[in-house]
């Protein structure tokens, strides 16, 4: 699989990528106004990043209760459901006097679905797409994701500013139902990849075997700790510009599809392995300039090209595809979706809690350091791990046994032509 017009025309992708499309648009519509909506209400930059990436924080749990799901149902059941869930909090989130503890509250099951829905999804796509074309299928999605996302935050500013909130959040319960229809017409029903009940057991049990392994472990924390810190940087958009945050996220979303479209279509294979550490400290470096609180296009600019480095991700799913098996596939890259998303909502939790304490630059900044620190922290342990176990490896010289001397060089010549 080559090009991404192979992809389409293999059976089930197109309608897997049109739910996830419709469904990326909702979320980033929803949160978008839900974010602006706590805070007109509440003047709080930590609720205003909750009210964004608070869900993400349930990801933790549905990572240590329920992740064995991801390979236990139904791949299409439990695609429709799940949208079908999102539909219904969504529109329930947009009843004009919902409490911001309840709306909170539906934030938190929101999350919780999700965190299965991560697994089902990119399991799925892994079980459809052919051997080795796992990359470039993701790599589409999140080109997809990231013009949805430019589409959804204009869009979603201007439903703000010209209608309301409330509004906003209807029209996304509505593609999430719209995706949930789409999900249950339009894909081909598949029998669960592993055998079993979901259950709290089976899930400990898969997250241990995965963690056992010190490349996966690695691979894991490379895609959760730098991502998770620099995602607590976009959370302060809505405070750092409160009329201009839209304009900030649509730059980010741009950035990453340049990102997404370089590493996934443009670089070689025998390049891209190498390119995972760079990235990650291209996606900090960028932020450390909001020390000097720019103004709105530079600052636009720096999350542009801050955004490129999110292709980062692409490079560590790859390896992390590689090191598992294929039976764990969904459950592997659901841990990864939701881990990811648990330290982005600890991250938005973080900044939110400093930006009260300090200014939302000063918080950026701040968090970009850290980022740029665990990456090189993770990328030296790595590569010394990857050093020992080649010297372990690496055979060892032949023993001369006792009464006996290495042969000579001109003998070990003419023993090969024998």
């Amino acid at each position: 699989m080559r090009s991404y017009r192979d992809l389409f025309r293999t059976p089930e992708f197109t309608p897997l990528f049109l739910t996830a499309a419709a469904q990326t648009v909702a979320r980033t519509t929803s949160g978008l106004a839900l974010a602006t909506l706590v805070y007109r209400e509440t003047a709080s930059p930590l609720l205003s990043a909750l009210a964004m990436f608070g869900p993400s924080l349930a990801h933790v749990l549905g990572a240590t209760l329920l992740m064995s799901a991801a390979d236990r149902l139904p791949p299409r059941a439990a695609v429709t459901g799940l949208a079908l869930l999102h539909a219904t909090g969504t529109a329930v989130m947009a009843l004009p006097a919902l409490p911001i503890a309840a709306l909170f509250a539906v934030l938190l099951v929101k999350g919780l679905a999700e965190s299965v829905g991560g697994g089902v999804r990119w399991g799925l796509l892994n079980e459809i797409l052919p051997q080795g074309g796992y990359l470039l299928g993701r790599s589409l999605f999140n080109m997809m994701s990231g013009i949805m996302q430019i589409a959804g935050y204009a869009a979603g500013g201007v439903l703000v500013a010209v209608l309301s909130p409330h509004l906003s959040l209807l029209l996304a319960a509505t593609l999430h139902a719209t995706a949930a229809a789409t999900a249950r017409l339009t894909l081909t029903r598949r029998p669960p990849r592993a055998s079993g009940r979901p259950s709290v057991r089976a899930t400990w049990r898969a997250n241990a075997a995965l963690w056992s392994s010190p490349p996966r472990r690695h691979v894991y924390l490379a895609l959760w700790i730098p991502n998770g810190l620099i995602v607590g940087c976009e959370s302060l958009y809505v405070p750092y510009a409160p009329e201009a945050a839209g304009t900030l996220f649509a730059c980010a979303a741009f950035g990453m599809l340049a990102g997404d479209i370089t590493v996934g279509r443009l670089i070689p294979p025998s390049r891209r392995t190498r390119l995972g550490t760079p990235l990650l400290l291209l996606l900090a470096t960028p932020y450390l300039l909001f020390a000097l609180r720019p103004p709105l296009p530079m600052a636009a600019a720096l999350v542009a090209v801050a955004s490129v480095g999110f292709g980062a991700s692409l490079v560590h799913q790859e390896r992390l595809t590689a090191l598992t098996p294929p039976h764990l596939s969904g459950h592997a890259l659901g841990l990864h979706s939701s881990g990811m998303l648990t330290l982005q909502g600890l991250s938005a939790t973080l900044s939110g809690t400093l930006a009260q304490l300090t200014t939302p630059a000063t918080t950026m900044t701040a968090l970009a350091a850290t980022s740029l620190t665990v990456t090189t922290v993770l990328a030296t342990a790595s590569s010394r791990h990857n050093k020992r176990h080649a010297s372990a490896e690496r055979p060892a010289p032949p023993t001369p046994t006792t009464g006996s001397r290495a042969p000579a060089a001109h003998e070990n010549k003419g023993n090969d032509h024998t």
